[in-house]
């Protein structure tokens, strides 16, 4: 296998190659429900033989990783019920139809914390399990933070809880925090902080 420096090997990589391209012959949805759909899909694979494939269509969310003037992040803490256990995560929601993830992002933070960014940015995308999903969630990072009066939505318990990025980074390198977009937001957020970004 050749190898190339740098980012570009990545790209290369990820470039669209007909030796693996499934084309889909049929798609039928199963069931819709208000967040996502189910499909079952009829695919010819490349080397010519025929597949069958069940995934769930989703529009996405948006989350966001807020650090504060102290170097600490705030995480929503909530009962997961798919889990049967609580959580921490980063503020977070699903993407309304034809929504940008920086306005979802910030509609979510001010919703579930009543925190208010001054400065946003884009920090990571994260697939969900692209194995049987297109779902994704749009991870920002929010700095210059005002407080103002968080308002959840009807049904959503949650309260937001401060910890320094540092315990937070621990926290997911030792299993403890397990929630995808925040382990990959905030280890991204520390590895831009680290790189003087």
């Amino acid at each position: 296998m050749k190898t190339a420096p740098g980012i570009a090997a990545i790209r290369a990589a990820l470039e669209p190659d007909s030796a693996f391209a499934e084309a889909v012959e049929g798609d039928a949805c199963r069931w819709q429900g208000k967040i996502f759909g189910a499909h079952t899909l009829d695919v010819r694979l490349a080397d010519g033989t025929r597949g069958y494939r069940e995934i769930v269509r989703h529009h996405g969310g948006a989350g966001v990783v807020a650090l504060d003037g102290d170097g600490r992040v705030c995480l929503v803490r909530q009962y997961r019920v798919a889990l049967g256990r609580m959580t921490l995560e980063v503020p977070a929601g699903k993407l309304e139809r034809g929504e940008k993830g920086a306005v979802c992002a910030a509609r979510e933070l001010a919703e579930e914390t009543g925190l208010r960014a001054g400065r946003m940015e884009p920090l990571v995308t994260v697939l969900g399990s692209p194995g049987f999903t297109d779902e994704h969630t749009e991870v920002f990072f929010a700095r210059d933070l005002r407080q103002g009066q968080a308002r959840p939505d009807a049904g959503e318990l949650v309260s937001a809880l401060w910890f320094p990025l540092d315990d937070v980074v621990e926290a997911v390198l030792e299993g403890v925090i397990q929630d995808g977009k925040t382990a990959s937001g905030v280890l991204a957020a520390k590895a831009l902080l680290d790189s003087g970004r």
